[in-house]
């Protein structure tokens, strides 16, 4: 790969890239309406050259978000070519289509392509998760029995919300008479085109700065270098095939046991600088339920985030630019009909959860060839959608349960985090309360609950919500059945729960998928979160880092010695009987 400008340019154009994504993303998080949005950063910001490749992409997004923005360009390219449709400056593209590159449907895009002297030069897009798109069921997750496509919402593929400048005001009034909950969506897809419109303006401005030929070179460059750099990395990796398996709960309540603990199968297989990741055995696609993954937009996005995230740690390596030339030298295979590749119209609406056991599994099959790298299992989350009426007008809230990290070498899981690809924030107390009619009377660690092991996994939270009004909620979310997995002689996490309790004291155990179900004023909902698995022979952890947990409420005594064969008395360690009981 021969330089095609000096480096010192070429880092100069990528920090302006970086600053324009950064830039629409915080202008995005202050303008949107929802909480999801301006709270939990369920978004993405990004820059493409006019064919697509990515650029940039602001570094503090949802890597599920920025990350299918080049797929969702590719595929509004296809389309618009198709139907004679050409694009021009002042065009607005709004597109969701989850067999075009969206990772599902409630992700909805919008697109500007930016123009210098009348030529198509490249792309600012935003994408975000809103809170309804007009599905069976109020909210956005939890559509856990959408039987196709149609059923998960409205589909845009690539429609212009502004053509040529001219706003399309068929559109808006279409979104705004479908939608639940118009002011806060529709809010927050005007957020996203005047963030993408501020990022179309920086572009332009750079190119105008540097000049097109030199700007253009910059970008090849900078693409030959993240790929010089992931093929550097594979390539100090052993050749072989390495495989593992995880399982996903499916729907536990269904009769059918074919649709209980489903494979996800990933054999990577490395040959010099190059690495394929196979995911030939994953169980078939559930024609009729919405667990089936996109192959662009979520499956392809679940393999790049984990092998960057695991070869090229930041904190190793630094910030190293985010573009298209990182997964060049990464091919995915994965059978035509599979979970990881579904055929349409079969429903994706809820594929957050299994895509995410996917980066787990990819994890498992490299964790023995850079076993300090990697995380014991991950704990998976859950998501859940409250909904009701108010003066006629429906509310609608999501929030993401957190799941938490197995242990890690020469660390302790984190605790009560979201995990590999989901990198969202939890939303504050104060701000569900001042805006739905539900309290949060309890948000904790579990206590006595985590996976033993030298470097101990992750704890998870438990959050327990009071409805102050007749209301709805639902569920999509995996790990209630299969326990995170342990590593290097760690033991298996602590799967997840949720408890419905009635105001007549009874209680009912919910599966990891629940549709959209009616409560009354008084009910709560406990949701207890899933335990990362350990990493290491728990006999060797330091038995001050076992007493440390005893007084934080993470063990009693009686587990310290049961499990890690630490003796405590009287709030001490006591190192001779702790001494004679792992030489037992």
């Amino acid at each position: 790969m021969s330089q095609r400008i000096d480096p010192v340019t070429a880092s100069v154009i990528q920090g302006a890239l970086d600053n324009i994504a950064t830039e629409m993303g915080h202008k995005l998080m202050r303008m949107s309406y929802s909480s999801i949005i301006r709270e939990s950063e369920d978004f993405g910001a990004a820059l493409t050259d006019e064919t697509g490749r990515q650029l940039c992409e602001c570094t503090f997004s949802t890597p599920l978000q920025s990350g299918p923005i080049p797929g969702y360009i590719r595929n509004i390219l296809k389309v618009t070519a198709e139907r004679g449709d050409a694009l021009r400056e002042g065009d607005v593209i709004m597109h969701n289509d989850p067999y075009g590159g969206a990772s599902h449907g409630p992700d909805v895009a919008f697109v500007i392509p930016v123009f210098m002297d009348g030529r198509l030069v490249g792309f600012s897009a935003t994408t975000a998760h809103h809170l309804d798109i007009g599905a069976q069921t109020p909210g956005s997750c939890g559509i856990v029995e959408a039987v196709d496509t149609y059923s998960e919402g409205l589909q845009f593929k690539a429609i212009k919300v502004y053509d040529a400048g001219r706003r399309n005001d068929a559109v808006w009034h279409m979104l705004n008479g479908n939608i639940r909950a118009p002011r806060l969506v529709v809010g927050d897809m005007e957020a996203q085109i005047k963030s993408a419109r501020i990022g179309a303006e920086r572009y332009k401005a750079l190119i105008d700065q540097y000049g097109e030929v030199t700007f253009r070179a910059a970008c090849e460059d900078l693409m030959d270098y993240s790929e010089r750099l992931m093929r550097d990395a594979i390539a100090a990796l052993p050749d072989g095939d390495y495989s593992a398996t995880t399982m996903i709960d499916g729907y536990l309540d269904d009769p059918d046991p074919a649709r209980h603990h489903l494979p996800i199968c990933a054999t990577v297989r490395i040959r010099g600088d190059s690495m394929v990741v196979d995911l030939t055995g994953t169980a078939k696609q559930v024609d009729d339920r919405p667990i089936n993954m996109p192959f662009t937009g979520t499956t392809d996005c679940a393999v790049w985030l984990t092998v960057r995230s695991i070869l090229l740690d930041s904190v190793e390596f630094g910030a190293i630019p985010q573009n298209a030339g990182l997964t060049r030298a990464i091919e995915i295979v994965a059978p035509r009909g599979c979970l990881a590749n579904p055929t349409f119209p079969a429903p994706v609406i809820a594929r957050f959860c299994p895509g995410n056991q996917l980066a787990d599994t990819v994890m498992k099959a490299l964790a023995p060839i850079v076993p300090e790298k990697v995380s014991a299992g991950i704990g998976n989350l859950r998501i859940v959608a409250l909904s009701g009426l108010r003066d006629e007008q429906h509310w609608v809230h999501m929030e993401i349960m957190e799941g938490a990290y197995g242990g890690r070498f020469g660390k302790d899981g984190m605790d009560a985090v979201d995990t590999l690809y989901a990198n969202t924030r939890n939303n504050p107390i104060e701000d569900i309360e001042s805006h739905i009619p539900v309290r949060c009377d309890r948000y904790e660690l579990l206590d006595e609950r985590c996976a033993p092991g030298k470097w101990r996994g992750g704890v998870g939270a438990v959050r327990e919500f009071t409805f102050l009004s007749d209301a709805g909620f639902s569920v999509e979310g995996e790990g209630h059945d299969i326990r995170p997995w342990g590593f290097d002689g760690g033991a298996e996490g602590i799967a997840a729960s949720m408890t419905l309790a009635h105001r007549n004291g009874t209680t009912d155990a919910l599966p990891s998928k629940v549709p959209y179900f009616k409560v009354r004023e008084g009910e709560r909902l406990i949701c207890e979160g899933p335990c990362g698995g350990g990493y290491g022979n728990p006999h060797e952890r330091a038995p001050e880092a076992v007493l440390e947990d005893v007084l934080d409420g993470l063990l009693t005594p009686e587990m310290a010695l049961a499990d890690y064969g630490v003796v405590i008395r009287d709030g001490t360690v006591d190192a001779e009987a702790t001494r004679r009981t792992r030489a037992a």
